[in-house]
């Protein structure tokens, strides 16, 4: 990665760490919404995934911006951010019945914040990239979480449809 870094932009560097975050994240939340029937799904572990990127790599970016300053840390101020947003994310999520709702809501609020953050600290492009994939996540992730469902509850009753009748149709 060193070699590539020489000659690429390390804005896009960030950019490509984003996407690679949001995909991988909601790879994972699609398999917990399939398969293991979870209410977060593709768009909440996505965004989790981006965001906790998007802070580590402001952190990284601030630190290096800062070195040699005595008795400076900025990134405790944004440490006290994210715990503060995790209170306020834990009282979005509502338990009805067997039904979880405003997981996705709280992830969104938890990214929101990392991109205040970066905001915070001059880091224009890189939140206004994570915005984009945020937005995305919320519009196209559902679609395809959605299209996911569909084709696996259609698959498993045809699966226990053959199952009935002895594999018979």
């Amino acid at each position: 990665m060193r070699g590539i870094a020489l000659f690429v932009d390390p804005t896009t560097i960030m950019f490509g760490k984003l996407i690679l975050a949001l995909f991988l994240g909601g790879l994972i939340g699609t398999e917990r919404a399939v398969i293991a029937k979870q209410a977060a799904g593709t768009r909440a572990f996505g965004l989790v995934a981006m965001g906790s990127c998007l802070l580590i790599l402001t952190s990284s970016f601030v630190d290096s911006q800062y070195l040699g300053i005595v008795n400076f840390d900025p990134m405790r101020l944004a440490a006290g951010i994210v715990t503060g947003i995790g209170f306020l994310g834990g009282g979005l999520i509502i338990l009805r019945g067997d039904a979880l709702h405003g997981v996705t809501t709280a992830a969104g609020l938890w990214i929101v914040t990392a991109i205040g953050i970066a905001v915070a600290y001059s880091l224009y492009s890189l939140a206004i990239f994570a915005t984009v994939l945020t937005l995305l996540t919320f519009t196209g992730m559902w679609y395809i979480e959605n299209r996911f469902k569909n084709w696996f509850s259609n698959y498993q009753s045809n699966v226990s449809g053959e199952r009935r009748t002895g594999g018979e149709q």
